[in-house]
């Protein structure tokens, strides 16, 4: 049977562990308080992590799916297991990747919660990121032996569903508006996406000069040059370049962008191209 008890009570696949509450207004793009408070402990992959934005303001943000990681929790193998006099360091690896963990032993107690930690054995650790020159760290303050591997795949349903929760509560009201108020266009014979509806411009992103960083970002991938460009599209190191705005407006539009069909990826993560392309 999977067991549920690292949920502390909370219900399995419901909102109150990890999810915002169901009374946020989802017309409102939700600010990052709505969905996680410095207490969630949400489920990650080491993929998911690896790949996260990370921020360069002055105290770096991992960002993952638009939400600032403090406290996650994975599940995969140990390796390179490594002790010393007040830590024991170790290799986690979850099948998506490699991540490396530190666990202070500051005491007695503390001691005798790491003594199982062995090369090979397969955990769950419940851990805190963060960015710091532009590497991410990862500090482990419960380190469980797991049992039953059926909590493995456990939590990868938990990942599989927290990622498309976050994503939900990002689309969903504004994709709804523009399946209502967007038809095609054409011109030359192709098909060109239309511009945003007043009813999503009302609740976007604004810069320091009060212009639309949605839309601005969007009219960007849609220069001529844009869409005649090379087939791997645009770089976001471009975009943060040319538009001089702060890098976490920008990536949260590119992902509301993706989300509703705007733009698309090409060959990873860092590039993208106008759907107009296609």
């Amino acid at each position: 049977m999977l067991s549920a008890d690292q949920f502390a009570g909370a219900p399995l696949f419901t909102g109150g562990a990890f999810l915002p509450s169901q009374s946020i207004d989802s017309s409102i793009s939700p600010t990052k308080s709505q969905i996680r408070t410095p207490n969630t402990l949400i489920p990650m992959t080491v993929k998911q992590i690896i790949e996260a934005y990370l921020s360069s303001e002055d105290k770096p943000a991992i960002i993952v799916d638009g939400i600032e990681l403090a406290n996650v929790k994975l599940v995969g193998l140990v390796m390179n297991r490594m002790e010393r006099e007040t830590e024991v360091s170790f290799t986690l690896d979850d099948g998506t990747g490699r991540i490396d963990f530190r666990r202070w032993a500051n005491e007695s107690s503390d001691t005798g919660d790491t003594a199982f930690i062995q090369n090979g054995i397969y955990v769950k650790v419940h851990g805190h990121l963060r960015g710091f020159q532009g590497k991410r760290h990862a500090l482990a303050f419960s380190v469980q032996s797991l049992t039953d591997f059926n909590d493995i795949v456990l939590h990868f349903l938990e990942c599989i569903h927290i990622h498309l929760g976050h994503i939900r509560v990002k689309g969903d009201t504004a994709r709804m508006q523009m399946k209502i108020n967007i038809g095609p266009s054409f011109s030359n014979g192709r098909e060109y996406l239309a511009p945003f509806p007043n009813q999503f411009l009302a609740h976007s992103t604004m810069d320091g000069s009060g212009k639309d960083v949605y839309s601005l970002v969007l009219k960007m991938f849609q220069e001529p040059a844009m869409l005649s460009a090379s087939e791997h599209g645009l770089h976001v190191d471009e975009l943060f370049r040319r538009l001089g705005l702060p890098k976490n407006q920008i990536m949260e539009a590119i992902n509301y962008l993706v989300d509703v069909g705007h733009i698309y990826s090409t060959v990873d993560e860092y590039h993208f191209k106008s759907a107009n392309n296609c």
